[in-house]
């Protein structure tokens, strides 16, 4: 059976394995007080032209938002995302059970337009009955986002901009950030993304690890007494040198921007397949998530074969569904995939 059901669905990079396989024997102090956790965090902000910026490891993409943003909202304000976003949509409440409302917003592709942001900030203190309201106190984005779709430079200096004046911080989820990164539509470098954004954090559980996802605070603003903040969300790892181990290999030799890399290729091969197909794309997606409309015959027949993901109901008799490529796709299961599709036709 071939799977392009995430990018998630096989296990770590052989790298990664290697090196937790060479580590494993080794006593060291937990929570990520060992020298591997602390080699990362250099290696990333070296990465991130930001060598003041604060690093966290924390396990998954859902921890990573919803200790990010309860910790850095206060009790009455509310994080601003697209209606797509994650947070609003595939995260099953977990930023609302924190206490904090999630303020949405209409999308385009599903990025946030700056003009859109800038009416909804500007009719909200415009409405004087606001103090009865969840004041907005963060903007939500990630990138890519869930279509697979990038902001460029121009957009994200938009969007930075408007926070900046109304004071409120700029959160971007990177839980697939090495993807936009290596898409070659990006006019974006890890640098431009540490420099706009007051929060960020970098994939590494949809790009080659295990688990885990690096946050990265840019502006000295890391949450007084994060640790214990973490832990009394739950989403502290005892073994945290887990995390630091495996995020020292996705950073030695450039390993996180080659599995990135790798995963666009497969990508862009299996859009020429579809296109070959004459297979109608739902959006243009120029990172490893692409997004195709199938009769639902014909995706019933498909897969049986074959693993993708429901995205939506595109009407009656169509169905948009994902295809996703990661550091396992192999050129050979591309090549199987075009067969698969003419027995479908």
């Amino acid at each position: 059976m071939l799977s392009f059901e995430s990018d998630y669905n096989t296990g770590a990079h052989p790298a990664v394995l290697k090196r937790l396989a060479e580590t494993n024997a080794e006593p060291l102090p937990g929570y990520g007080a060992d020298p591997y956790c602390e080699r990362a965090k250099e290696k990333i902000r070296k990465a991130c032209g930001c060598p003041e910026a604060e690093v966290e490891f924390l396990v998954g993409g859902t921890q990573a938002n919803a200790v990010v943003i309860s910790t850095m909202l206060r009790d009455f304000e509310g994080v601003i995302a697209a209606r797509t976003g994650h947070i609003n949509g595939h995260e099953a409440g977990a930023v609302e059970y924190t206490g904090h409302k999630v303020l949405e917003v209409p999308h385009k592709d599903g990025k946030i337009e700056a003009a859109v942001l800038k009416k909804f900030l500007a009719d909200y203190y415009a409405d004087l009955n606001h103090e009865h309201m969840v004041f907005p106190g963060m903007v939500y984005i990630s990138y890519p986002t869930e279509y697979g779709t990038i902001y460029t430079r121009e957009e994200l200096t938009a969007l930075s901009d408007i926070c900046r004046a109304y004071r409120i911080p700029l959160f971007l989820d990177g839980a697939r950030l090495g993807y936009g990164l290596m898409s070659s539509a990006c006019d974006l470098e890890l640098a431009d993304i540490a420099k706009l954004t007051d929060v960020f954090y970098i994939g590494g559980t949809k790009v080659g690890a295990l688990c885990g996802e690096a946050v990265v605070f840019t502006k000295k603003n890391r949450p007084c007494h994060f640790m214990t903040s973490v832990k009394k969300r739950g989403a502290l790892l005892a073994k945290g040198r887990l995390l630091g181990v495996q995020f020292d290999a996705l950073f030695t030799d450039g390993l996180y921007f080659e599995i990135s890399r790798h995963a666009i290729e497969m990508a862009e091969e299996m859009a020429a397949i579809f296109r070959e197909a004459k297979l109608p794309f739902y959006l243009n997606s120029p990172t490893n998530q692409q997004f195709i409309i199938l009769e639902n015959d014909q995706m019933e027949r498909l897969k049986k074969q074959v693993r993708f993901g429901f995205w939506e109901k595109y009407d009656e008799s169509h169905t948009v569904v994902r295809f996703a490529t990661g550091w396992s796709t192999t050129k050979g299961d591309i090549e199987a995939l075009r067969e698969l599709l003419k027995e479908c036709q």
